[in-house]
């Protein structure tokens, strides 16, 4: 069964709810400026890289595609940096070098022992594995960080606000292990059953990107405020 084609008119269709929900934020005094920008960049990023996956997912140049991830580990620390109060420079090496370290081991883990690749770098695994590894790692990065920073304004000890900021990076990814199956259908298993996949096979994908996602949170957060804790300590 081949997945009905959505034209440009039903994409603008679904994308209709977005001018309610900037009503929203206009109304309740929510920045519905970064909204109508983040929803801007959204499609313009995902057209761009659209036409992108197109050229790489032809180019099997191992030197090329650890560039474009590369790209995407720096911008992933960019982001997660947002809305923590240190901006410079050796912050955003924190962030990056932390999801470098989670993401990168358990992508290579799944790689190399779980899908067993050869040649190891294929475009169409490699990049996408990527990119959900780091966009989740990411947002916990954001959390973890955000949290230790109140918690040490707040007059917390510096062990405590590490110990609460981990809690709470990790409160999503425990409500995701929790809820998939029983609430919802994640997308990568949506998008392989919609495709045809068998439903089981698609499973046994989703279980893989699900522990995959946990862990690469789990240890990129847990080095990000061990660094944080050392550098906190070395300041006082």
């Amino acid at each position: 069964m081949n997945l009905p084609e959505i034209g440009y008119l039903e994409l603008l269709i679904s994308c209709f709810p977005v001018v309610l929900v900037a009503v929203i934020f206009y109304r309740w005094k929510a920045n519905s400026k970064e909204l109508i920008i983040a929803t801007l960049r959204m499609v313009g990023q995902l057209i761009a890289i659209g036409f992108v996956l197109v050229y790489l997912f032809k180019e099997t140049s191992s030197w090329l595609g650890l560039l474009v991830m590369s790209i995407m580990l720096v911008a992933a620390g960019w982001i997660a940096m947002r809305p923590l109060v240190d901006k410079s420079l050796k912050h955003i090496a924190q962030l990056s070098s932390a999801l470098l370290l989670g993401c990168g081991s358990i992508l290579g883990l799944v790689i190399v022992f779980v899908l067993d690749l050869s040649p190891w770098y294929q475009p169409r695994f490699v990049i996408p594995l990527a990119g959900m590894l780091l966009a989740n790692t990411m947002n916990s990065l954001s959390l973890s960080g955000e949290r230790f920073d109140t918690e040490v304004k707040a007059g917390a000890l510096l062990e405590a606000a590490r110990n609460k900021a981990f809690y709470t990076a990790m409160i999503p990814q425990i409500n995701c292990l929790l809820a998939v199956g029983l609430v919802a259908l994640p997308g990568m298993m949506t998008g392989q059953i919609l495709s045809g996949v068998s439903p089981l096979v698609a499973v046994r994908y989703q279980i893989v990107i699900m522990v995959a996602i946990l862990c690469s949170s789990a240890f990129s957060t847990a080095w990000y405020l061990m660094s944080r804790h050392r550098q906190s300590v070395d300041e006082n």
